[in-house]
């Protein structure tokens, strides 16, 4: 029978043995677990019951075994009076962290283990460099510069979109010579087109199929400056031989002599052209029309128009009811002040003196820093009256600024407005003074100034 190891004997401790090696059925004695306690000033850890203790005598005959070590983890230092570990002069370092936050010993920052002038950790403890500000602001600037690129480019896509260009100029035939600067044959017309009933009602527009042109002018944007020409539509013109813009077959003139918005009637814009240009000489290099709806819409957009109308006047078949004074005008009542021409002596010439006044004022609403600048305004604007504007087709949105900016010109005093030079009138029609209208092309194909005065 094999004998057990000194001091590994099946009944070990005095008691049965039992579990690893025991031959008894009883377990043997708990161990005794040790009290730790942590002392002040490096006296450690203060040990508990022992478990066997020191040398024994022998048992039963047989030599004492040497003392078990004690059981547990080995002793550790306290904590001293200043907080740090260990009592002696080389305490243990459990890595611990005492409160200090990567800097200095009080967790601020300044120059300590791994900390930066400003607190914040950086390795090997370099300091934070000081901004570079004039990079941060090329940075800026650039970043801005192409934000403000990229929303230039994505308006002026979305705006060219959206323009309407059905005049196909190329249809019109014998035209004139052209000569200095630009020249736009502006057209309001009377189309319903879009319009609800309810807003028919509201804008006295009448329910009239089809469309009429309400209002022509001519405007020349040169080098003698920026010339705004009404054309009053009972003007007595000639119809010229011109092609259908529609079945492109060709009509010879007859020298028959109608009221001038009958050409726009006979068959649209491109007859409209032909006939402004043999009638007066000069050629028109772009073609911009609008409707009743798309005007008050871009009146409205912009917030209104400010006017000063010398003396009130009614009428019942545009709605105008208008005191004298200053006042901003909304799109229902600036729709009735262009209208107007029955309230008037003059009729259809105060009438487009009327509408001169006005869309030089609008132009010079609409095209200003507080509009432009603002995309709540500029894009509800740019809408208004993008979705309901006609023009030719090489008309761009760079022409179209043109136009306005002329029309602002002609408010801000770089320039002239006037009606067409009359001399009488035809059995109804009002009859162009020849040789100054003559005068009045020759001064803008020139680009010399404008003496030329209308009535």
């Amino acid at each position: 029978m094999s004998e057990w190891p000194e001091g590994r004997s099946g009944r070990s401790r005095g008691g049965e043995g039992y579990g690893r090696g025991s031959a008894s059925e009883q377990p043997e004695r708990a161990r005794v677990m040790r009290h730790v306690q942590r002392g002040q000033g490096g006296q450690g850890i203060q040990w508990g019951q022992q478990g066997q203790q020191g040398q024994q005598g022998q048992r039963g005959g047989r030599p004492a075994r040497p003392p078990a070590p004690p059981q547990g983890v080995p002793p550790q230092h306290g904590y001293g009076h200043d907080g740090r570990q260990g009592g002696g002069p080389q305490g243990y370092d459990s890595g611990y962290n005492t409160g200090q936050v990567y800097g200095s010993p009080q967790g601020g920052g300044g120059a300590g283990r791994g900390g930066g002038d400003d607190g914040h950790f950086r390795p090997g403890g370099a300091p934070r460099p000081a901004p570079d500000w004039k990079r941060r602001i090329k940075v800026g600037s650039l970043t801005l510069l192409v934000v403000l690129l990229v929303v230039s480019v994505g308006t002026y896509f979305w705006a060219d979109s959206k323009l309407n260009r059905e005049v196909d100029l190329s249809k019109v035939i014998e035209r004139p010579g052209g000569g200095d600067g630009t020249t736009y044959l502006i057209v309001g017309s009377d189309s319903r087109e879009g319009m609800s009933d309810e807003e028919k009602e509201k804008l006295h527009t009448g329910s009239a199929a089809g469309k009429r042109t309400d209002s022509m002018m001519i405007l020349h944007v040169g080098g003698n400056g920026n010339t705004m020409i009404s054309l009053p539509r009972d003007s007595d013109v000639e119809i010229p031989s011109f092609v259908g813009s529609d079945s492109g077959k060709r009509f010879e003139g007859t020298g028959r002599r109608v009221k001038l918005n009958a050409a726009y009637a006979m068959d649209g814009p491109e007859l409209l052209v032909r006939t402004v240009e043999h009638n007066t000489g000069l050629r028109i290099d772009h073609y911009a029309e609008i409707g009743f709806g798309g005007f008050a819409k871009i009146v409205d957009a912009v917030g209104g128009v400010e006017m000063n109308i010398e003396k009130g006047f009614k009428d019942k078949r545009s709605g105008a009811d208008f005191e004298a004074g200053k006042q901003t005008l909304d799109g229902q009542q600036a729709l009735a002040f262009v209208r107007t021409r029955y309230a008037f002596a003059g009729s259809d010439l105060d009438r487009t003196k009327n509408q001169q006044k006005f869309l030089s004022a609008l132009a010079s609403q609409t095209a200003t820093p507080s509009t432009v600048l603002n995309p709540f305004k500029l894009y509800p604007t740019m809408g208004a009256g993008l979705d309901t504007l006609i023009v030719d087709e090489d008309m761009g949105l760079f022409d179209l600024t043109e136009m306005f900016w002329g029309m602002k010109g002609v408010t801000g005093g770089d320039g002239v407005s006037m009606n067409i030079p009359l001399s009488g009138s035809r059995g109804g029609n009002l009859v162009w003074d020849q040789a100054k209208v003559k005068t009045l092309v020759e001064q803008l194909k020139n680009g010399d100034a404008v003496t030329v005065r209308g009535n």
